[in-house]
């Protein structure tokens, strides 16, 4: 009985920490975010957060996508084009937002903070190459895409621009820019 009487507590204080640490970020930006203010926020102890997490970046990194991940389902239309267009084009208006524009926030610090680095590679951006590399592999699978396809070298041409006009030339990431992307990009490696 009293193990079952504890998990209730541990998933609230872990969804607590989690949106304690969303919300701090959105409103402070990483850099001002300390593990004393989650805890404080969440109200747990900052031992009760160093239980389940190495360190502020990993926290923050759950919190930023504990909040962010209903916002990017994986589509499964039966068409290869059709899903790349609503997974890039969901990616483009997410990384557009107010919570998105977090995500070049973290790039930045991570260029300074090796642990925040590694917590946006393995916790973000590893699960959306998965993703992508799924809708290919589905691709091919259905006889849309080439047998022979470096589905790697793929995903980096579709959702590679995406990234360079977010972090470099700050260009729009319209609807029309997705589809021109995409379209451009299927006619290299349509079966």
């Amino acid at each position: 009985m009293d193990k079952k009487r504890g998990r209730p507590r541990n998933t609230a204080a872990k969804n607590a920490i989690l949106n304690a640490s969303y919300d701090l970020l959105l409103e402070m930006g990483f850099g001002a975010v300390t593990v004393e203010k989650i805890a404080e926020q969440a109200q747990v102890s900052k031992a009760t957060i160093y239980k389940w997490w190495p360190n502020k970046a990993a926290v923050v990194m759950d919190g930023y996508l504990f909040a962010a991940s209903s916002r990017l389902p994986m589509p499964d239309t039966g068409s290869v084009k059709e899903d790349l267009l609503i997974h890039a084009g969901n990616l483009a208006l997410f990384l557009s937002s107010r919570e998105g524009k977090v995500i070049t926030e973290l790039i930045g610090e991570g260029q300074f903070d090796a642990g925040l680095a590694e917590a946006y590679r393995s916790r973000y951006f590893s699960p959306r190459r998965q993703e992508g590399r799924q809708l290919l592999e589905r691709g091919v699978a259905r006889g849309e895409l080439k047998a022979t396809l470096d589905i790697e070298s793929c995903i980096d041409l579709i959702y590679g621009p995406i990234f360079y006009r977010l972090l470099l030339t700050g260009d729009t990431l319209s609807e029309g820019f997705i589809q021109t992307l995409v379209i451009m990009a299927l006619e290299g490696i349509r079966a």
